[in-house]
């Protein structure tokens, strides 16, 4: 079980705000949606425009992802949401402006989902214990379509404890390490065969301790009295995608593992004492790697699986290229 998103719910400029309603499982469509939570928070002001650029409606950051001061996994890219299309022409002088430092330099890149959405990620997982910068300096830049942008933006996190989890399907379990040692093997279930769960490695999103799931928020079933129907609030919930995937507790398979022939929507099912000290393990951009379903990888803008595509795709999608970030 779990909910759809109507947003990635990334965290505001000014604020961390994650918005929408929800449902775990497969989804109505194996693509994302490429939408993004809007804010309630305007971003400060920055710097006025430069007054010898053409005159023209503002360039604006609807979000940036990690909120300043925070504590994130090894796999988070910083992830840029724009209010505004900009031009396939005007990107390469865009990621430019957008610089990335590091306290260890690593190799890295932007890669753009549609025309408002850049994220950049290394190459490989951040270092554990790396402060990373972003300063977008866009104040003059233009979008390519008549839009000069008017603020600067500086955002700096830190990349905590290197932890990760390792889900099996067939093996029904779910492998935690932090720094690289082995800290538990929780069992687990995942989805049916209807409606199998993602592949691949989702960072994690966000997570909540309640979370009200609904098959017919994911376009599984809106009749009531059905067999896939649902309408609960569960504990304990770790948020990997847009679409509705969540690790989590749920009332209809309490005891999860090999010996139960239950399958969720979706979702990675833990018991009631497994989910709580799961969700008190991980935090934002921690990668969940989930194999053997047979379904296909989460798409890479489905949340932040950006390292669902590898290097070269992910290259493909960039301006500027690989570079290394700055030194702090």
């Amino acid at each position: 079980m779990g909910r759809r998103r109507g947003g990635i719910g990334i965290a505001l400029v000014m604020g961390a705000v994650l918005v929408g309603a929800s449902a775990c499982g497969h989804g109505g469509s194996d693509q994302a949606t490429g939408t993004d939570a809007k804010g309630s928070h305007k971003p400060s002001a920055g710097s006025s425009p430069s007054p010898t650029k053409p005159a023209g409606p503002p360039m604006l950051l609807e979000t940036i992802t990690p909120q300043s001061g925070t504590t994130v996994g090894v796999a988070m890219p910083i992830s840029v949401v724009f209010s505004n299309p900009v031009a396939a022409k005007a990107r390469a002088t865009v990621e430019k402006h957008m610089k990335v430092s590091a306290s260890q330099p690593v190799a890295g890149a932007w890669h753009w989902f549609g025309d408002k959405r850049a994220d950049w990620r290394p190459k490989e997982y951040w270092p554990s214990g790396t402060t990373v910068k972003i300063d977008a300096d866009l104040t003059g830049v233009g979008n390519g379509n008549g839009r000069y942008g008017v603020h600067g933006y500086t955002h700096t996190f830190k990349v905590g404890d290197d932890v990760r989890a390792d889900v099996s399907v067939r093996g029904h379990t779910m492998k935690v390490t932090r720094n690289g040692h082995a800290v538990r093997t929780l069992s687990i279930n995942a989805g049916s065969a209807q409606y199998p769960t993602w592949n691949g490695t989702m960072a994690v999103i966000d997570k909540q301790k309640k979370v009200h799931m609904t098959s017919c928020s994911v376009g599984i079933s809106c009749q009531k009295g059905s067999a896939n129907y649902y309408d609960l609030t569960l504990p304990w919930d770790v948020h990997l995608t847009q679409s509705g995937t969540y690790v989590h507790y749920s009332t209809g398979d309490p005891d999860p593992g090999s010996g139960s022939a239950r399958g969720s929507h979706g979702c990675v099912h833990l018991s009631l004492s497994d989910a709580k000290w799961f969700y008190n393990q991980v935090k934002q951009g921690d990668p969940i790697t989930i194999t053997g379903s047979p379904r296909a990888k989460a798409p890479a803008d489905n949340g932040y699986a950006d390292f669902n595509l590898g290097w070269d795709q992910w290259l493909a999608g960039s301006a500027s290229g690989e570079g290394t970030t700055a030194t702090l």
